[in-house]
């Protein structure tokens, strides 16, 4: 179990951010992830597994002005 901007979310073993983010919002608004006290950035998304337990905030793009 893992938890997601403090929510309780099914873990699997291998999973990876990005498949994460695919899972919860499909729409890839989300340019950064805290990931426990890591900040993981969309290049990383792929490369970066979700482990057991995390505490994970989606951090989306957001535009200004």
């Amino acid at each position: 179990m893992i938890i997601v901007d403090g929510r309780d979310y099914p873990w699997r073993e291998g999973m990876t951010v990005a498949e994460l983010i695919n899972k919860i919002d499909g729409r890839g608004h989300c340019a950064v992830v805290r990931l426990n006290d890591r900040t993981i950035s969309r290049p990383h998304f792929e490369s970066t597994l979700v482990p057991d337990h995390a505490k994970i905030f989606l951090l989306p793009m957001i535009a200004g002005g």
